[in-house]
Formats: C-alpha cells, structure tokens, sequence
C-alpha cells in the first residue's frame, strides 16, 4: 500500500511581512482544500506556522480563522506547531482551537510509521539567548521511538535537523543558527539508531530543499504564501509525498518540486575530525609517519 499525504507549510495567515504574503493566506488555503480533497490522500500534514503572530489578542484571532480555512478538507489532519504559533500562544491554546492534541505522536498506516515529532518550536529571548531550545525530553521521545521501530519511519517536525546550508535563503543566509534547533546533531544521532530507514520532513526554512545526511533523505517544503524566490508572488506551495518501497514527493504552484529516491538503511563512514586533531596527521607533519 503506497501512503499518500497531503502537505501545506507555514501558510503565515495574517498581514504581509517581509517576504510573506500573508495577505494570501485564506485564498491559497481554499485552493489547498481543492487540491487536497481531489487527491484523495490518506491525511494532511500542516507543518506549522499557521500565522505571522502580533499578540495574543490578534493570535488568537488569526488561529481560528485557519483552523476554520481547513474545515472542507475531507481527510483527517495533523497539525504541528511552529514558532509563529508559540510566540503569543501556549500549546494548550493551539490545542483547543484546532481540537485535537499537539503533543509528540505516532501511527502506523500502510507498512509506515509517522512520527509527529512536536519537539517545542518557542524562540526563546531572554538573558542573552535568542532561538530555538532543544528540550531533553523531546530529545529522549524521539530516540526512543527510532530505536523501538519495526518499520520505516517519517519523522515530520516543524523545525528541520538536517543542518542543511542556507546559501541564498532571504531569511537564514545571514542567520542560520535560527535554521535548526541548537544540538540538531544529537537529533541526527537519535535518527541514526533506526534498523529501518528513515525520512524526514519538515517547514520554516521557506523553500524546497532534499539533503541526505548519513543515507536519511531530509525534505523542506516551500511557505504556502513565501515570495523570495516567486519575484513577489506568493509561492502557493502545495504537496503530495507518497510512501511506499519509493518515495515520491511533488510540490506544485510557482515554486514547483518533483523528487523521487528510495529509502535506504545503510549509513555512512563517521566524519574525519579536524585534521589538526587528528593524531595520524599530526604525525606527518613531524616526519614520525610516512
């Protein structure tokens, strides 16, 4: 059985800022719909950032005029939190207007198992810090969900853990440490302890990028309204991944996407340390090793 998911992110609903069109929001969301209800997918995933947040009067607001935009999609709907979400808004608030829990969840449809991995995606900004947390404890569900599984995985989150360059990206170009979470590699270790393959699948970056680290294939999907690469027009990004013994992701609108590859189990040789660290080659430098 091929597993056909339907993806949107970070749809920014709420006024134009930057380079998000969220003046777009609602209009795309009812395409989406469209999009969705006529592809016939198992579910949808929303990868959060639902809004570009002011307060949590406006937030709230905002929320619900989403949470109400995905009311005709026919097929059952998992929603993630991203940091726009959690500037204003606790997980609890975000639960009760989109009706269903936000904690970090699993289940297992067509020989897969979706891992809803809702690590806490709150930029935090005080005593000095800015940006994201990687909380231990959504650290620990994680590994232990990897090491536990009998079946490949797709781990969904908001915030990707790939570590992926930003080279040309409007918003991390200049400031990748808020790309990723801070000790992304530990997450990458945690994903490394599968005995099945892996893929994984996540927003906020706002573009379409593939990156396999250690044979794990790490997908981000394009902002439903983004315009930094769609010359001021918003992106219109919607998404079709199906699963099965070939993976198959499309992303259509002015930003489209077609991607294809098999998931593989095998990983790759560790990283050389720097070379300055490295007792081999300290020793040539001193003519001790030839």
């Amino acid at each position: 059985m091929t597993v056909r998911i339907a993806v949107v992110a970070d749809i920014h609903h709420g006024k134009p800022s930057a380079t998000k069109r969220g003046d777009t929001a609602l209009s795309l969301l009812k395409e989406f719909a469209d999009f969705s209800n006529t592809a016939q997918p198992d579910f949808v995933l929303d990868l959060g950032d639902r809004i570009s947040d002011e307060s949590r009067e406006t937030d709230l607001v905002l929320e619900r005029e989403v949470a109400e935009a995905f009311q005709p999609l026919e097929a059952p709907i998992h929603h993630i939190n991203g940091n726009h979400d959690r500037d204003h808004l606790e997980v609890s608030d975000n639960e009760e207007i989109l009706g269903q829990s936000l904690q970090n969840d699993t289940f297992d449809i067509g020989g897969w198992r979706i891992v809803l991995w809702r690590a806490d995606s709150k930029i935090l900004r005080s005593d000095g810090h800015s940006g994201f947390v990687l909380r231990e404890a959504d650290l620990l569900w994680l590994s232990r969900v990897v090491q536990n599984a009998d079946r490949p995985l797709l781990v969904v989150s908001h915030v990707p853990v790939s570590g992926h360059a930003q080279t040309g990206n409007y918003y991390f170009q200049n400031n990748s440490s808020a790309s990723t979470y801070p000790m992304a590699e530990r997450a990458r270790a945690a994903l490394a302890q599968a005995n099945h393959p892996v893929v994984c699948l996540a927003g906020h970056v706002h573009w379409n990028t593939v990156t396999t680290v250690d044979s794990i294939t790490h997908l981000t999907q394009q902002s439903l309204t983004e315009s930094f690469t769609t010359q001021g027009e918003p992106a219109g990004a919607f998404g079709l991944l199906e699963l099965g013994e070939t993976v198959t992701w499309g992303v259509e609108g002015r930003d489209p996407m077609t991607f294809s590859f098999k998931p593989a189990l095998s990983r790759w040789t560790p990283p050389m340390p720097e070379f300055s660290r490295h007792p081999e080659f300290a020793a040539r430098r001193k003519g001790q090793l030839t």
